[in-house]
């Protein structure tokens, strides 16, 4: 289950195809250093997007 605490770099690891709902949503930079060490719900503040909705498409 992932969490909005969750880094995306700890996210993508655990569940690869997450990087397909992440793009989808808008998030193109998944591979940027920084984007590593970012919580879900940080990326999501910084993209003006919906952490909530955004976690459940991860967990789908």
């Amino acid at each position: 289950m992932i969490t909005k605490e969750m880094y995306i770099g700890e996210i993508l690891r655990s569940k690869p195809e997450a990087a397909e709902v992440l793009m989808g949503c808008g998030m193109h930079c998944l591979g940027c250093p920084s984007s590593q060490m970012e919580s879900l719900e940080d990326a999501c503040m910084v993209h003006g997007l919906d952490a909530d909705a955004v976690l459940d498409k991860l967990n789908q």
